[in-house]
């Protein structure tokens, strides 16, 4: 049966929204970091292996699934799974595609803040301006201490206590967030992705025409930025760990996993294409993260400070070259006031493109399953939103805790059930074909193989990779920042089985199997 629901207004709308929800911090920030501290353009070698292997076929499979959920009147992996696997514990297992999204919203909101508020104090000089000295420690310092006194990152014991204007900031940002979400798939998603996409391919291509002309007072130029990027360091691919970075990379800068991209997709009409859809927007990421991401903070970097003291920069954190490398840099170039405020504001509209599409699951599940207006919708994800957000905001440690259990973890979880429920259990046959019909460009066969046995096989490895790299060390944490995440991320699942089960009494009449 098919049941009419909202729809995208355009195909380029749909594929700018699909390629902002990808293009978010982590190609302007963690890209680039990423790359440096891998091995350089070897990082490039199993990045776009996995790329082809593990990122293209989920995506895929995630726009298939979304497609498959829309044509029912369903835009959520809760409903999704139910109707491919006839068991009571899927729609519980779909779940997990509202709440790892939602739960990454708690806090990447208030990391999203931080850039529109860097964006205004670069516009009205308030960020620190040092003079460029030989230490590059001393140089940073002031910008480290800005952040922490903005972020509130040197309370001491379990609460922070961020300035003021962080507060102020971060509710302008979630009232931008739910206003937009407010307005709908096609009068708010699409056409602020419409505005928004070329925004920051503009802005970028401003700011690397700017980097490409930076010199230092020691002769460095790009050249030496892009070598340090680009030259492989080939021994590092014996490093189990550049791979495992890479992989991660991929998982990050194409959202798959995160459930977003198939509520996306159920916004299609039934007989339209996924595939050229699908590749299109990846497309459009790799660009923004490959070409503008690659060439922005490591270059001016390595430009400034030189090869050593980028590598250590980078080492300790994307936010160490985003939030105080790029600043201070840009105060000792001409008119670097305007190109800091640029660049920040290139930070926020990414965020907000990410965002809003990670809300968007949990408004479709409202919606789909509960029959509720999107304005009630959006009122009740605005409030739980900013209840929540209060724990990454004032609780120290609980961002980061919140981060690795579902923005590590939970990510590969889930894309592993998709690709497994949709080609194992569901049916092979029928899952490609389904993901093959009404395409404008075919999907070449070997693709069927790779999505059957290949990708699974990936996740797995990742999988048990990442649980023995990270898991110990996670779990060992007594810090009750930690323990309050982990009890918050406990009461979402219960209150998301409570939901469920409440939605499907309203739909059959009755309690779930």
């Amino acid at each position: 049966m098919i049941v009419k629901r909202e729809h995208w207004g355009s195909r380029i709308g749909l594929i700018l929204a699909v390629a902002g929800n990808a293009i978010g911090l982590g190609n302007f920030l963690r890209f680039p970091v990423q790359a440096a501290d891998n091995g350089g353009g070897a990082f490039m070698i199993p990045y776009m292996i996995f790329l082809i292997l593990l990122g293209i076929p989920l995506l895929w499979i995630e726009w298939a699934l979304g497609r498959f959920g829309g044509a029912r009147g369903h835009g959520t992996a809760v409903a999704v799974f139910d109707y491919l696997w006839k068991n009571p514990v899927a729609k519980y297992i779909g779940f997990l595609g509202v709440l790892i999204p939602l739960a990454v919203v708690v806090y990447y909101t208030y990391i999203e803040s931080w850039t529109l508020l860097y964006s205004f104090f670069s516009l009205v000089g308030g960020l620190p301006s040092t003079p460029l000295t030989a230490d590059v420690k001393d140089y940073l310092e002031p910008f480290k201490h800005f952040l922490i006194e903005k972020t509130g990152e040197n309370s001491e014991g379990i609460i922070l206590t961020p300035a003021v204007e962080t507060y102020i900031f971060f509710l302008i940002t979630l009232i931008i967030n739910l206003y937009i979400l407010y307005r709908g798939v096609s009068a708010g998603i699409e056409k602020v992705a419409k505005i928004a996409m070329p925004l920051i391919f503009i802005m970028a291509i401003l700011l690397m025409i700017r980097v490409f002309t930076l010199t230092s007072p020691d002769g460095r130029n790009f050249l030496d930025g892009l070598g340090f990027l680009w030259n492989p360091d080939f021994s590092a691919l014996t490093n189990p760990k550049v791979w495992l970075a890479a992989a991660g990379q991929v998982f990050f800068t194409l959202s798959v996993g995160f459930g977003a991209i198939l509520t996306y997709a159920s916004y299609i009409k039934p007989k339209d294409d996924i595939a050229l859809n699908g590749l299109a927007g990846a497309s459009v990421n790799e660009f923004a993260e490959v070409i503008l991401g690659g060439s922005i903070a490591i270059v001016a970097s390595v430009i400034f400070f030189g090869i050593t003291a980028t590598a250590s920069i980078a080492s300790e954190g994307a936010f160490n070259l985003g939030f105080m490398a790029l600043p201070a840099i840009f105060a000792n170039i001409p008119y670097g006031q305007f190109f800091s405020f640029i660049w920040f504001l290139l930070l926020f509209f990414a965020g907000v493109t990410s965002s809003i599409a990670l809300s968007q699951p949990a408004i479709a599940f409202l919606e789909d399953e509960f029959g509720l207006s999107r304005e009630k919708s959006v009122g009740i994800l605005g409030v739980f939103l900013f209840v929540s957000s209060h724990i990454p905001i004032f609780i120290k440690g609980a961002l980061g805790e919140i981060d690795f259990w579902v923005g590590t973890l939970g990510l590969v979880i889930f894309a592993l059930f998709e690709a497994v429920i949709f080609f194992w259990i569901y049916d092979s046959k029928k899952a490609w074909e389904e993901l093959t019909r009404d395409n404008d460009i075919k999907i070449p066969g070997v693709f069927y193989y790779i999505m059957k046995y290949i990708a699974p096989g990936f996740l797995v490895i990742i999988l048990i990779s990442w649980s023995i790299e990270f898991l110990p060390s996670t779990l060992s944490k007594t810090d009750p920042g930690a323990w309050i995440a982990r009890i918050f991320l406990f009461v979402m699942i219960i209150l998301g089985f409570v939901l469920i089960k409440k939605a499907w009494e309203r739909k059959n009449g009755r309690a779930p199997s």
